[in-house]
């Protein structure tokens, strides 16, 4: 094995072991709701793998506690994940899926705490699942029109017209100026 094939001190990982999470992921929806404990075994073995400290181990095992119904669980894991310094892509998804998961049990208003930052932060795919997830945890505040800002102003840049138009509605929104 040479150094570029190994797991490094920090705990991120190979091409290979990020391609075999990604296959068991895949195979996600072959599990029924009864065999939850199967597929959390299938990322469990991929985790133990890593070294016991890794951040992104903890990652992969609260996504799989989350997607098989334990938001519960999956938060402290999610939570652990950030203070051991989880970071780049993995970083932001822990922050949406830690932020659904909050709000899951709960929690909306620490959701909207860590996720409003994520609008400013560098511009990439997950854009919009922040404010689709912002949006959920502000509709659960009793704050519907920021969320329906949020997701109107998201939608706006994909629609093949009337993007402007959007764009200042979803402004207005929470503005409170007229739509008309």
């Amino acid at each position: 094995m040479n150094s570029s094939d190994a797991v490094n001190p920090v705990g991120s990982v190979n091409s290979d072991w990020d391609e075999r999470v990604a296959a068991a992921w895949a195979t996600f929806d072959d599990h029924d709701a009864a065999d939850a404990a199967g597929f959390r075994a299938v990322i469990d073995t991929l985790v133990a793998e890593l070294p016991a400290d890794s951040p992104i181990g903890l990652f992969e095992r609260a996504c799989a506690w989350d997607s098989t119904g334990h938001s519960d669980k999956a938060v402290p894991l999610y939570q652990e994940a950030l203070e051991r310094g989880l970071t780049g892509y993995r970083r932001r998804r822990t922050t949406i899926q830690l932020s659904s998961s909050l709000r899951n049990i709960g929690r909306p208003e620490e959701g909207v705490r860590l996720l409003t930052p994520e609008l400013d932060a560098p511009s990439d795919e997950l854009d919009d699942a922040v404010r689709a997830t912002l949006a959920l945890c502000l509709a659960e505040l009793g704050r519907e029109r920021e969320g329906l800002s949020l997701v109107i102003g998201a939608l706006a840049r994909h629609l093949p017209r009337y993007q402007r138009s959007m764009t200042n509605y979803a402004r207005l929104l929470v503005e409170g100026g007229s739509t008309d």
